[in-house]
């Protein structure tokens, strides 16, 4: 089921817009300088507090806390467990664990989008959005008044049934008791399926399908409004974990410049730990200087549309110019960002960034030149 709709829009009000977007490209710039640097010195902060670390931690038995340990950063490994029953009372079900949730979907209405933008001759434009609306499972609602074409796809306002979750207040490793920061981290679940028994009854209105309750007339054939409960369990289960020593109990480490407080499933070494935690951060910092390029270029993006709406009043040229100063811009970005990021490495890491600010300012040379070049050629 979809719908079409049909908008223009005017080369003045395109050419408005585009120049107010300069003002946003040029702060989007701004930031992703400011991003990346920022980015750097994070991901050095961090490599240096792993390799403190490593060097500082020391393994002890989680059987025994022994307070000549007080205060340092320790590894140990051990069951993570607890004795509480958690209980939930809507549903009747109890379960001793770690922590017990319960999931609801709802049936609903779900709207798509698909926008196509055509350029026509003045520099105006024409923009067809279809809408698509499907059925499909939702944990959370879905605001149906806000869709194009409310009528006949209304969800409803509430959901009779919600998700909740029970955690253990005492979660202990050995002879310590972990703190709430270092439970959340244990998020290995286990499906809690339900059969109908004594154990598991059966709420009025509801039916047992696949493992869950059911809320409607035909688990088969779905109607709008219909939930599915499920149920998941985090179980006792071996850990190992980095951190400070406080007394009965585990927190951050804040002696290095960046905390450190790691928790894994499994009996893994120390040494392991701390690679996987390298090999994260080298993830991130790569994450982060990508995410910074792709902001900077869309921000010299936004900096050159003025130019190319101009030129949008004969589509094609306009098309041309978008071509070369998204090439431009590309240029741009990577030079910047990796001038940047060689500026960062030089208050960081003066070795390498030298390196790298060479190899910015050749290929901002190389731009310049290609430039040029471009320029004798048209003359």
């Amino acid at each position: 089921m979809s719908d079409t709709t049909v908008t223009s829009e005017s080369w003045l009000s395109r050419l408005v817009g585009s120049i107010v977007g300069v003002f946003f490209g040029a702060l989007l710039v701004v930031a992703s300088i400011v991003g990346l640097f920022w980015n750097e010195g994070r991901a050095v902060r961090a490599s240096s507090s792993l390799k403190t670390g490593a060097g500082e931690v020391v393994s002890i038995s989680p059987n025994k806390v022994d307070p000549a340990n007080e205060g340092r950063l320790v590894y140990t490994t051990g069951e993570a467990s607890s004795s509480e029953m958690l209980t939930d009372v809507t549903f009747g079900l109890g379960v001793q664990a770690i922590r017990f949730i319960r999931k609801v979907e709802m049936y609903q209405w779900k709207e798509e989008r698909k926008t196509e933008t055509r350029k026509k001759l003045g520099g105006g434009t024409e923009t067809v959005t279809t809408y698509t609306y499907t059925n499909a499972w939702s944990p959370t609602l879905i605001d149906s008044t806000s869709f194009h074409e409310a009528a006949g796809h209304q969800n409803p306002a509430t959901m009779p049934v919600v998700g909740a979750s029970w955690a253990a207040q005492t979660v202990t490793l050995g002879a310590f008791t972990l703190a709430p920061e270092q439970v959340a981290k244990l998020d290995q679940t286990q499906e809690v399926p339900v059969d109908g028994s004594p154990g598991h009854p059966v709420p009025k209105g509801m039916t047992v399908d696949q493992g869950g309750y059911y809320r409607g007339a035909n688990p088969a054939a779905p109607a709008v409004g219909d939930e599915r409960i499920s149920f998941e369990v985090v179980h006792p289960a071996t850990i190992s974990l980095v951190a400070r020593q406080v007394g009965h109990s585990f927190e951050p480490d804040r002696t290095t410049a960046d905390p450190i407080l790691m928790v894994t499933y499994g009996t893994v070494s120390a040494d392991d730990m701390f690679k996987t935690a390298e090999t994260q951060n080298e993830t991130l910092t790569w994450i982060v200087r990508g995410g910074g390029f792709v902001a900077m270029l869309i921000g010299f993006v936004l900096v050159f549309r003025p130019l190319v709406t101009v030129a949008d009043i004969v589509p094609l040229i306009g098309s041309l110019l978008g071509a070369g100063t998204f090439l431009v811009g590309f240029f741009m970005a990577l030079s910047l960002s990796v001038l940047t990021i060689g500026v960062a490495w030089i208050a960081y890491r003066p070795l390498l960034g030298v390196l790298l600010l060479v190899a910015a300012v050749a290929a901002i040379f190389l731009l310049h030149r290609f430039a040029v070049e471009k320029r004798a050629a048209r003359a």
